[in-house]
């Protein structure tokens, strides 16, 4: 049976009527109308229609598909192609044989359904066409995502998940115990990346990051997947523009290759207008507090805040030069105002921050400074100071949320609808 020719559902749409074809899938719907069954087949490239004839099939089976088979029964069909502009798709197949495979349970998802119990039932989803096509996009964003960085002369680099001093600070660290010591997992891949620069010049990686934060918002998770990427010789202006160019490769990329998943989730988007635009700190709370949302020099953009200047920009923006009360002591002071650094957020239309990237401090002695100024003790870094003591080069990178690009794309309403299995500060299950 494995080794047979199954056609795909997709394939069967550009067949001519009369051809005999074999396929195997779930039953997405069962409708029986006197002497007929019909059947919505579906596999992982879509669903068509299936109609099985008492006259056409022994009795006793088909008495028994009418009287057992329910959604999410597994099953091989044969039969011929028909042309019905009535059948979703425009074809449907006339079936002459059917072998059940499996039988199915009752089908636990159904409308009204809390969230929490959709969320218990999460490892069901994959048969639903809406979350397939939510994924089959995320697959592309991540497919892109590699293949321009292999175009653009990027290595990847493969980083680890335990780790021994905080990237992003101490309050968001899941600790563990590590045969008797204590670690923690990864907030971030980017102190491995830069050691790699040394060797490879332009890196990036794409895994799981965590994050202990307590956030109960439609744009957090306790583990997501991180696109990171450090450059060797670069500056900040250099990385921004390393981070236009690739979120519009994986936005158009998605546009060409998705139309149909764009379709099933009702989702009109087009290719980012370009050149992203530039907005610094001092300029966005200026125009926030125009808004009336109170933020003075000094403090982060609040959530309140991010939805302000996401619904005000018409293409991707990079907040820059955010002030070092409200960056990690890795970040280059800026030249010009040492209040400031050199490191900025991507925003994007209605959705908010995407990225966070910047230029990195190269020079041992003000990276010391700024670990003690931000009440941390250097031996913990003493391998990342190591990467200043030995040819240090001025360096840059920067860090991507897949969920939050996909949310984006998507247009979904929460971050937890953009990942198999969603991790938040209430559920780890299943």
């Amino acid at each position: 049976m494995l080794n047979d020719k199954f056609y795909k559902v997709s394939e069967v749409f550009n067949l001519e009527e009369g051809k005999a074809v074999k396929l195997r899938g779930w039953i997405n719907n069962i409708r029986v109308q006197g002497g007929l069954t019909f059947i919505d087949l579906r596999d992982s490239t879509g669903i068509i229609q299936v109609t099985l004839k008492k006259s056409n099939l022994n009795e006793k089976l088909y008495e028994e598909i009418t009287n057992k088979a329910r959604r999410e029964s597994s099953l091989i069909i044969e039969g011929t192609v028909k042309n019905d502009p009535r059948a979703p798709g425009g074809k449907e197949i006339l079936c002459n044989k059917v072998e059940i495979i499996s039988y199915s349970e009752v089908y636990p998802i159904r409308k009204g359904l809390s969230i929490s119990k959709l969320l218990d039932l999460r490892h069901l989803y994959f048969r639903r066409p809406r979350f397939q096509a939510i994924l089959k996009i995320r697959n592309t964003v991540i497919d892109a995502a590699r293949e321009w960085f292999k175009q653009n002369g990027f290595f990847e680099i493969h980083c680890p998940t335990f780790i021994t001093a905080a990237v992003e600070g101490g309050a968001t660290l899941f600790e563990v115990d590590y045969f008797g010591k204590k670690a923690y997992l990864t907030q971030s891949s980017q102190f491995y990346l830069e050691a790699a620069i040394f060797g490879f010049e332009k890196v990036f990686t794409i895994q799981p990051s965590f994050r202990a934060e307590k956030s109960r918002t439609r744009k957090h998770l306790t583990e997501f997947w991180h696109i990171e990427a450090e450059m060797a010789f670069a500056s900040h202006e250099d990385i921004i523009n390393v981070e236009e160019e690739l979120v519009y490769y994986i936005v158009s990329k998605v546009i060409d290759e998705r139309k149909r998943e764009l379709e099933i989730l009702n989702r009109s988007i087009d290719k980012p207008k370009r050149p992203f635009l530039r907005i610094s700190y001092l300029d966005a709370i200026k125009l926030l507090n125009e808004k009336g949302i109170p933020i003075t020099f000094g403090e982060d953009i609040t959530t309140e805040a991010e939805k302000t200047l996401a619904k005000i920009i018409d293409r991707p923006a990079f907040i820059m030069y955010f002030p070092k009360t409200t960056r990690a002591f890795y970040h280059m002071p800026h030249p010009e105002d040492n209040r400031l650094t050199l490191s900025s957020d991507l925003y994007v239309p209605n959705e908010g921050e995407i990225t966070t990237g910047g230029q990195r401090i190269h020079d041992l002695n003000l990276l010391i400074e700024r670990i003690k100024e931000n009440n941390l003790n250097p031996s913990d870094y003493e391998w990342y100071l190591d990467l200043r003591r030995y040819g240090s080069v001025p360096h840059a990178g920067f860090g991507l949320g897949v969920e939050r690009l996909v949310k984006w794309i998507t247009g979904v309403s929460h971050i937890r609808e953009t990942i198999p299995f969603p991790r938040t500060p209430v559920r780890v299950y299943p």
